[in-house]
């Protein structure tokens, strides 16, 4: 299905990692880590691992802990490896159904993965499920394109360019902001208390090149230009022009903002 924004193969990954990496996740990476940390997790399970940048953060954090990376894509894992101690566990594994018993882990984390699952409901069940009683989950989604004004940049320049068939990946990710929503789904699923904080953040770009060529290439958003016939090269040139007429020549920064749940199982 050439729209499937979960799909992260190929060359994918490598742009995501170096492209994305520094400017969007690291940061989010060591909150993620120390808000994992702070119910002293013994068996830690991350979903959505991606490229592991939040997998270091996880590990960084929560020295003495066994933790288990998962992800949708090998080929995401396979760059994870790197960033983790040898011998971590790691397991290709839908967040919609994982293949761990009942009560197996003490915290379950993801970042910026839970926008990508079909059956949203179903990813929190399944959390809830291998959380011992008393276990956190801790997920993060990004906020909306006004602020995250750089994503509204990309995804007018793919509306712009293809008018009559609009590649839809930035508006996934960028989705779920709606907090009322999500606490609703995780109280369903058998959360009992959640705590929320907004966190915005100055993120650094070093290289517009580099940054629009993560934005472009380093998501399944390459995939769908090129199922449209697209011109992935000009489509890279274009989102670095726009984004330094926007916020000026890198080196500089842009403001992000993301959502950070920890939901405790009841």
């Amino acid at each position: 299905m050439d729209d499937d924004a979960a799909r992260f193969q190929g060359s994918l990954p490598e742009f995501y990692d170096s492209g994305l990496g520094p400017v969007l996740f690291r940061h989010y990476a060591d909150v993620l880590g120390e808000a994992v940390a702070s119910t002293a997790p013994g068996r830690i399970l991350e979903v959505a691992a991606g490229t592991g940048i939040s997998s270091a953060g996880i590990v960084a954090h929560n020295a003495g802990a066994e933790i288990v990376l998962t992800d949708l894509n090998e080929a995401m894992l396979q760059r994870a490896a790197d960033k983790v101690p040898a011998g971590t566990r790691m397991q290709v594994a839908d967040a919609q159904a994982l293949p761990f018993k009942d009560a197996s882990f003490d915290a379950v984390a993801c970042q910026f993965g839970i926008m990508f699952l079909p059956d949203v409901g179903a990813g929190f069940r399944e959390a809830r499920r291998v959380l011992t009683d008393g276990g956190v989950y801790v997920f993060s989604v990004w906020d909306s394109h006004d602020r995250n004004r750089f994503a509204a940049v990309v995804d007018g320049l793919l509306t712009e360019t293809f008018p009559d068939d609009p590649p839809p990946f930035y508006r996934v990710p960028f989705g779920m902001s709606d907090v009322e929503r999500l606490r609703r789904l995780a109280q369903d699923s058998g959360f009992g208390t959640l705590r929320i904080d907004v966190l915005p953040h100055d993120a650094p770009v070093a290289s517009w090149p580099e940054f629009a060529d993560g934005l472009i290439r380093g998501n399944p958003v390459s995939d769908q230009v090129r199922a449209r016939s697209g011109d992935l090269d000009a489509l890279v040139r274009t989102v670095g022009e726009r984004l330094a007429a926007e916020y000026g020549p890198a080196p500089t920064t842009i403001p992000v903002q993301t959502i950070l749940f920890r939901a405790w199982a009841a």
